[in-house]
């Protein structure tokens, strides 16, 4: 009996009869089985091979077919996925299916395969008798003549029209076509291109962890933005492919890997894996086998990459780690940091997180030595730390959102030739349209929330649930004329064409980059210098290095003050930091003005004053008092419906069934209605779960998720968990 894993979202597996006349030793966990699953057919991964089942053997279907001979993900992987589903609490099926490519779960082959062509009985002879051949017949003869089959590589080497001919041969039975798996390629001799003299820092912090290798260490590698963290991989990357090991290197945004590969490919000279969702089914296919497999050594991807198979595992390094985008959201809601160091830790390899701004979360578990701290404290080369200062907005006056001191140092830093970086975490040309005779504001009509103006496309959007509609003319409740009310990166777009006529612009956020290429294409203009002023959200906060540019501007810096969530400070800490590394990363000095109507406010304050790892400091102590994480678990049972009643109904019902269960282990805080109550037409509530033990936490989330899932209510709602939440507002 056979119990198998489906993508589908219920928590349990389904007991299977094996395919009839499967022989003995072809089914074994890890391998993929095609089944009947109602009136579809999926493909699902055996989890167990039983001697029984809670069903009468009478009523078990027997599965299809065994589609693999040895399981797509090795031992070590697949039971990391296994624990990643019980620890989050997600279906198995659904994280076994987060794991492997769609092609394989659409039932593709494991290897790659590939047509081959070869003479038939006689027909060598037969052809040897033909008067008259063309050069390409020739030349295919030739080949065919060597003793071997030929494939798509020899074919497409012999040139055009060769096709054509193989055609012919094959119509009169001279040749012979077959399906032949494709060998794994031989792991590829790495050469090396020489790196820059390493400070004292960095050779430091590359000893520390090259005397790890082969065993499990993780590093945190804490440094200043510039400092040359990334010199720091490669050359612990170049350790380890010497020593004929792989690399995984987990980087947040897709934006983020043309940059990383143009790094690694100019650096080493071994095929690299590259995996992120901008990739084709095929393509990803084929750089997962390359990883499986080992013929890529190097492997960069975003956060699903954590669970992709490696021949020789050697190093996993996770750069701007404190990044949120490493948390899943949706679905099965994991963390790919915390997964990468569970999986080093399986491995018997080291882990490096590198970040400037390190999660509160990665800089408890190093000052309780849980993690090696190593510090890269200055700038490599001749950049030095860049000059900051606060622009007031009560004492400035502003034109478009960019006060009058901003306006003056992007002048005098453009005719210095410099480049400048705008930053406002605000997409769109304004966040609302307003009446000023009325007060009517453009509502969202599916969530509560305002809709964005999108002058360009003449469109309100809103951000939130993606609803559409044109931008009215005139006020629908009084008539009067509206306006745009706020700036987004659209509008500071336009404005900078006012203010620097002929000074080429380019602005990169969600709006602007939303094809494969378009990220490459602007950060080619912004490194090759045809773009002067950059405009951009977060994406421009994540890693890039902009040699030329010697300003950045935090046009709204209040943003993040007041957030409810209780890491909207950390993260705001985290984004100036950031953005303010782009400034003065080569031999001119740079400068960055942070605009803000709260200069008091104790985060900037401390801030400006002691950087980040003072801020860090104070955000650590209050995290403590107030038991929030990283001295407590959190987890949040989440719940929405058509109707308001519905989903507070089933929390607390959910919460009155914890009764006493819980006890003085588990706290439950709620439930309540979500910040934003109503999202695409749908009521969300939520109820919080607070532990200062994690095995506490688990050990009640287990048992009280499958009463919940038996609940009336819950049929009447659609409710998640989410472990280790990263918002709770």
């Amino acid at each position: 009996m056979l119990r198998v894993a489906l993508d589908a979202p219920l928590r349990r597996v389904f007991d299977y009869l094996p395919p009839p006349g499967a022989a003995v030793g072809a089914c074994r966990a890890g391998l993929r089985v095609e089944v009947r699953f109602g009136r579809q057919t999926k493909v699902g991964l055996i989890v167990e091979v039983g001697r029984g089942s809670d069903l009468p053997t009478a009523r078990l279907k027997a599965a299809s077919v065994v589609l693999d001979t040895e399981p797509p993900l090795d031992g070590i992987t697949f039971e990391l996925v296994r624990w990643a589903a019980d620890y989050y609490h997600h279906p198995l099926g659904e994280a076994l299916a987060a794991a492997l490519p769609s092609a394989l779960r659409a039932g593709r082959p494991l290897h790659a395969r590939e047509t081959r062509w070869q003479w038939r009985a006689d027909g060598a002879q037969a052809v040897a008798g033909q008067p008259r051949l063309g050069p390409r017949q020739r030349a295919l003869v030739a080949a065919l003549s060597t003793g071997a089959s030929i494939g798509e590589a020899q074919l497409e080497a012999l040139g055009a029209g060769v096709r054509e001919a193989l055609k012919g041969f094959a119509s009169r039975g001279w040749v012979e076509s077959f399906v032949h798996e494709a060998p794994p390629l031989a792991p590829p001799v790495a050469t090396v291109a020489q790196g820059p003299v390493l400070t004292a820092a960095q050779a430091d912090a590359l000893a520390a962890i090259g005397a790890t290798l082969g065993t499990f260490a993780p590093f945190l590698l804490h440094g200043v933005t510039g400092s040359g963290k990334t010199e720091v991989y490669l050359r612990s990357i170049e350790a380890v492919l010497a020593r004929g090991e792989q690399a995984l290197v987990l980087v947040p945004e897709i934006a983020l890997t043309p940059q990383a590969v143009e790094r690694f490919s100019t650096r080493y000279s071994v095929p690299l894996a590259v995996l992120h969702s901008g990739l084709t089914d095929s393509e990803r296919l084929q750089m997962w086998r390359a990883a499986r497999s080992g013929a890529a050594p190097i492997v960069i991807g975003t956060r699903s990459a954590v669970f992709v198979p490696l021949a020789r595992p050697g190093i996993v390094i996770v750069d701007e780690e404190h990044d949120a985008s490493y948390k899943q959201q949706e679905g099965f809601r994991y963390s790919a940091r915390d997964l990468a160091v569970l999986r080093a830790q399986r491995h018997g390899i080291p882990v490096v997180l590198g970040s400037a701004t390190p999660s509160l979360e990665t800089l408890q578990h190093a000052e309780s030595g849980r993690y090696q701290r190593v510090r890269l404290p200055e700038r490599a080369g001749a950049a030095g730390a860049p000059r900051t200062a606060i622009v007031d907005l009560r004492m400035h006056e502003e034109r478009h959102g960019i006060a009058t001191p901003s306006m003056l140092a992007m002048q005098r830093h453009l005719a210095a030739g410099g480049q400048v970086l705008l930053y406002l975490n605000r997409r769109g040309y304004a966040p609302q349209l307003f009446c000023p005779a009325c007060s009517w504001a453009a509502p969202c009509g599916e969530c509560d929330a305002r809709m964005t103006v999108h002058l360009k496309r003449h469109r309100l959007i809103c951000h939130h649930c993606g609803a559409q509609t044109p931008v009215p003319f005139a006020c629908p409740t009084c008539g009067a004329e509206v306006r745009p009310v706020g700036q987004g990166t659209e509008r500071i777009e336009d404005a900078l064409d006012e203010f620097f006529p002929g000074v080429p612009v380019v602005r990169i956020d969600r709006d602007t980059i939303q094809s494969r290429g378009e990220i490459e294409a602007a950060l080619e203009r912004v490194h090759s210098g045809a773009a002067r002023i950059l405009v951009g959200t977060q994406m421009l906060t994540k890693g890039h290095d902009f040699p030329d540019v010697t300003l950045v501007v935090v046009l709204n810096a209040d943003q993040g003050l007041f957030g409810s969530d209780f890491r909207a400070s950390e993260r705001l800490a985290q984004s100036i930091v950031q953005v303010s590394g782009r400034a003065g990363r080569a031999s001119r000095p740079g400068e960055v003005l942070v605009q803000t109507a709260c200069p008091e406010h104790p985060l900037l304050v401390r801030l400006m004053q002691e950087g980040y790892d003072g801020y860090a400091k104070a955000a650590l102590a209050e995290r403590a008092e107030a038991r929030w994480p990283p001295f407590s678990r959190l987890a949040l049972l989440r719940a929405d419906s058509t109707a308001r009643e519905a989903a507070l109904a089933f929390l607390e019902e959910a919460r009155t069934l914890a009764g006493g269960a819980a006890g003085n282990a588990v706290r439950l805080l709620g439930p309540a209605a979500a910040a934003m109550e109503r999202r695409a037409g749908r009521f969300r509530a939520q109820l919080l779960l607070e532990s200062g033990s994690r095995a506490a936490l688990q050990q009640f989330l287990g048992p009280w998720l499958e009463s919940i899932g038996a609940l009336p209510s819950a049929r009447r709602v659609r409710w998640s968990i989410d472990v280790d939440p990263l918002e709770v507002s």
